[in-house]
């Protein structure tokens, strides 16, 4: 129970990876505000599933992909936890198609949604967080697509690159005041956005394919944020943190055989 005291914010908790960065804070002891997108079907399912395991202090429909959203949000917040020590910031929005059909708006739609509501929330948590004297936490849920070029999948690479380095720039600028700033990079997670894409069969097949001999779970990223939220992670910060049971390295040989002598 490493974050008993403290009053988290996860965005996008409603399902997937931040419903499961929710759940893993809440068992390590924090309290929540958890946020997901108006009309979400999803958010109190969430809400619900947290109230038996640690106190949800208010469940927020908001549109954090617009800096109005992101103001309305964290004063909702504020207004109902009184103060955040973490943030967990997962929104994102991603379309596949091949780069030269992508529609334009269709880009600057994903990066706005994914890199730009990144700036946002973070922007206005912090200055929650140097306002009150620090310190705080907060980790950005970016994509191992940052560091593979990922066919049919343009505009959400760039928007993951941008959002390490953004990551960075803000550790940097942030540490006098003992803010933490990390990124978690997810591999492929077993989330239903996955499911839908490219059905049950496909998801297990290829899973199991992998180094790990599975597709990860969103616990598994919700762990990875429990910890960098911990005073165990007192000393880290600025990092690009893969959770992805060896995705990247998927394809670098570990089918092959050794040679005997």
């Amino acid at each position: 129970m490493k974050l008993n005291g403290k009053i988290a914010l996860v965005t996008g908790a409603g399902r997937g990876i931040g419903k499961g960065c929710a759940l893993e804070l809440a068992r390590a002891g924090a309290s929540l505000v958890l946020n997901d997108r108006p009309g979400s079907p999803d958010l109190q399912t969430t809400a619900n599933a947290i109230h038996n395991i640690a106190p949800v202090l208010a469940a927020i429909e908001a549109d954090v992909f617009s800096r109005d959203g992101c103001e309305q949000l964290i004063s909702r917040a504020l207004q109902a936890a009184g103060q955040i020590d973490i943030l967990v910031s997962d929104p994102a929005y991603g379309r596949r198609a091949d780069f030269l059909d992508y529609d334009p708006n269709e880009f600057e739609r994903v990066i706005a949604a994914t890199l730009t509501s990144g700036f946002h929330v973070s922007q206005l948590v912090a200055k929650h967080m140097v306002g009150r004297g620090g310190p705080g936490k907060i980790v950005f849920i970016s994509s191992v697509h940052a560091g593979m070029p990922i066919a049919r999948s343009v505009a959400y690479n760039a928007a993951k690159v941008g959002l390490n380095h953004m990551a960075r720039t803000i550790s940097v600028e942030l540490a006098p005041y003992r803010i933490n700033v990390n990124v978690i990079e997810p591999g492929w997670i077993d989330t239903p956005g996955e499911r839908i894409a490219f059905g049950d069969e496909v998801v297990e097949r290829e899973g199991s394919k992998l180094p790990w001999g599975r597709i990860g779970k969103p616990e598994d990223i919700g762990r990875a944020a429990a910890f960098l939220c911990s005073d165990d992670a007192d000393y880290i910060t600025g990092v690009v943190l893969p959770v992805d049971g060896g995705f990247r390295h998927k394809d670098c040989g570990t089918h092959l055989q050794p040679i005997r002598p």
